[in-house]
């Protein structure tokens, strides 16, 4: 993100005032850090908000920036977001609330450019995540001892970014593809 470092902490959907982390350098610091960002002075800050319809959903995200405080120690902190993401699907309601610390200063990321960075970050995560449960059914893997969850992860994802740095704009068709004849895997990774 532009040379800007962050780190992410936050609830997840469906969670009711979880304070459970979701990233953040020292796990074990993340819960007391979440609850001070959650009791910063937020209802007296301006908020972005913005509105999208589609795909049988209503999604409202609101973001709210302040200056770091003091007894924030990252290097370089310079603001603290709240983000807010309420989304309506068939009646139903969920809010998802994450607060990010980010060495980015106001001039180099007011409210609007933040919110559209930390967008782009979960429609990336979401697009892989979504790549790897259901073209690679990670969820079904009978891999679960060791490393070799995490190494077969690293694998998915080295395939994913080969198959995209080819020209592969579908994950599914491009391993068909190359599953078809054995030598284009690796024609695939002796040009990449």
């Amino acid at each position: 993100m532009r040379g800007n470092s962050h780190a992410r902490f936050g609830e997840r959907p469906g969670e009711t005032g979880s304070e459970q982390p979701d990233t953040a350098p020292q796990a074990d610091s993340t819960p007391t850090l979440y609850a001070a960002c959650k009791r910063l002075p937020w209802r007296d800050v301006a908020a972005h908000t913005s509105l999208r319809t589609g795909h049988g959903r209503r999604v409202r995200r609101t973001i709210k920036v302040v200056a770091a405080p003091a007894w924030i120690t990252f290097t370089g902190a310079a603001q603290v977001a709240q983000i807010r993401r309420t989304t309506t699907r068939a009646g139903h309601k969920t809010v998802e609330v994450v607060y990010l610390i980010t060495s980015a200063d106001h001039h180099a990321a007011p409210p609007a450019v933040l919110a559209a960075w930390v967008q782009g970050h979960w429609g990336i995560e979401n697009r892989a995540h979504w790549i790897r449960d259901v073209v690679y059914d990670e969820d079904r893997s009978q891999v679960r001892t060791g490393n070799a969850p995490q190494v077969m992860a690293t694998l998915r994802n080295t395939a994913i970014s080969l198959l995209r740095l080819s020209g592969a704009t579908n994950i599914a068709a491009a391993l068909r593809h190359h599953a078809a004849c054995t030598e284009r895997p690796v024609a695939l990774l002796l040009t990449s």
